[in-house]
């Protein structure tokens, strides 16, 4: 399994995902992501040069090619515009998740379908980084999408609880991600070993 192809499958998965927040912002009705021209797959309009270029090479160096990790531009949206104040925010949140869910499953089903070839570990990969993207943007810290999830479904008057997490989340972001990440593995391995069958 090729780091390079990695690489490829997860820069292409991340401005998937981006472009899926702008589409659901815009059809919720916020228009921000259109009129900043990132309603678009075109990959120029979403690359991050530390996101998406460096720290994944730094990451892989670093771990000795075993582990990667990549981003793409956040795509902007003005919350205030979408119809639904409450739900809102939330959808377009998950709208990003899903988008590599639906891209994991639909190579899954190739794997599933397809004989066992040369093929299988690539498509495989391909699964697996969507997975990854999926489950770790799941994660309720600012600013992962599962922040916006927790924000819709905490009861009213936990805006202490938000304001603390927000002004937090970079140090409690590192902490998940130096000494916490290994914990959503068990889950992405779940997910994947779900839809490939094996």
């Amino acid at each position: 399994m090729s780091i390079l192809f990695y690489f490829l499958v997860i820069v292409p998965s991340a401005i998937i995902h981006e472009y899926a927040h702008g589409l659901m912002a815009d059809r919720l009705g916020d228009p921000t992501a259109r009129y900043a021209g990132r309603l678009t797959l075109n990959p120029k309009a979403h690359i991050d040069l530390w996101g998406t270029l460096v720290m994944p090479i730094l990451l892989s160096v670093l771990s000795a090619g075993k582990f990667l990790f990549a981003y793409a531009k956040p795509v902007p949206y003005n919350p205030y515009n979408l119809k639904n104040q409450k739900w809102g925010p939330a959808l377009v949140a998950l709208a990003g998740p899903l988008s590599n869910f639906s891209l994991a499953l639909a190579f899954s089903l190739l794997i599933r379908f397809l004989p066992v070839t040369n093929l299988t570990q690539y498509l495989y990969v391909i699964v697996y980084a969507n997975v990854l993207l999926m489950v770790f943007n799941l994660v309720p810290i600012p600013p992962l999408d599962g922040s916006k999830i927790l924000y819709a479904v905490l009861p009213p008057g936990n805006e202490k609880f938000i304001n603390l997490l927000e002004k937090n989340s970079f140090i409690i972001l590192l902490v998940f991600v130096l000494f916490l990440f290994d914990l959503i593995f068990p889950i992405i391995n779940f997910i994947v070993n779900l839809l490939v069958g094996f």
